[in-house]
């Protein structure tokens, strides 16, 4: 990965009493996907919403504390409806896009949302800020070995006959669903390499705008010497959002989910929640199976990516938890 230098430019000289935007702290804070839909919820348009004015009155508690703020987000569920509706474009003779012309729609329509809802919850709180966001494509490594493993489920459920027509017309991989609902497409989840036009996000954050980036952990593109090129792959929001945040010099990195605290043994009888612990713990914790892939385990690897490549601390907790400043729990060095 590339891990550049802070590249922190000079302060500028303030006016009229105005805040030194440069001296506040600066956040990462990647929205879960309980962000925009809850479990049970069909997604409909005013669904997401109201969800995402919830998590963005939630995220009110650090502005208030004059934090500068980058949001990245999840789009699993929107990237689902998205190819569900390329599918269905198909019986009318519309080709289906491919999976990063996918994440590059909805990067924009739930940034779209999150825009909407901080506007209205700030004008709610007499905050001032910009928000402004990037649809943003995010390198990765074309010899990335999970190329040649895709694992990552993506888009609707098919019977295994349909799934082996489709494999044959396009060359996708399907897998069958270990639940037992179908067969559905695999695609790689490679590891983020470079994140485009990182300096201008920081730029845009240390003058104090609200900065939508790395949505759906970017559009994954792999660049050939001067050709750049869209790949079927999806990459974690969470290490796409902790490259952002050691790429500018975030002090905190916040991952937001659907439980206050990490926990070990968790659902069972000595189920403990972590209040602090260090790198060398929260790899422990990984080796021993503590933490489920696909949920927490990918956030907690987030983390340690942020810290050891010099960050202050993550924290993983819930929303509404945001005001509270001991909230969550915090993965430090």
């Amino acid at each position: 990965m590339h891990f550049p230098g802070s590249g922190r430019e000079p302060h500028t000289k303030l006016k009229n009493n105005e805040i030194d935007t440069e001296m506040r702290k600066l956040a990462v804070v990647a929205f879960g996907g309980n962000a925009l839909l809850r479990s049970g919820q069909k997604g409909t348009y005013r669904e997401q919403i109201e969800n995402v004015e919830n998590t963005c009155e939630s995220l009110c508690a650090l502005l208030k504390r004059n934090y500068n703020i980058v949001i990245g987000h999840g789009n699993g569920p929107q990237v689902g409806n998205v190819m569900l509706q390329h599918e269905a474009g198909k019986l009318t003779g519309v080709e289906a896009m491919p999976m990063d012309f996918c994440v590059a729609e909805t990067q924009g329509s739930i940034a779209y949302l999150i825009e909407m809802g901080l506007r209205n919850v700030m004008a709610r709180n007499d905050i001032q800020r910009d928000v402004v966001t990037l649809v943003t494509q995010v390198a990765v490594n074309k010899l990335d070995p999970m190329f040649q493993n895709p694992t990552k489920p993506v888009g609707p459920y098919y019977t295994k006959e349909q799934a082996e027509e489709f494999a044959r017309e396009t060359g996708a991989k399907y897998k069958e669903d270990p639940k037992g609902n179908g067969w559905r497409k695999v695609v790689a989840s490679p590891k983020p390499v470079r994140i485009n036009n990182i300096k201008i996000v920081e730029k845009l954050a240390k003058a104090g705008n609200i900065v939508v980036t790395v949505g759906g952990g970017g559009i994954p593109v792999v660049e050939e010497s001067d050709y750049v090129r869209g790949v079927e792959a999806v990459i974690d929001k969470d290490l796409a959002s902790a490259l952002c945040a050691v790429e500018i010099g975030a002090d905190e990195f916040y991952i937001l989910t659907d439980v206050p605290k990490v926990y070990i043994n968790f659902r069972k009888e000595n189920e403990q929640a972590l209040d602090t612990i260090t790198v060398a713990q929260a790899k422990q914790y990984l080796d021993e199976g503590q933490f489920a892939e696909g949920s927490m385990a990918p956030k907690v690897r987030a983390a340690i990516m942020f810290v050891e490549h010099g960050g202050k601390e993550c924290i993983i907790t819930e929303a509404g938890q945001l005001g509270n400043p001991d909230c969550g729990t915090r993965i430090v060095r």
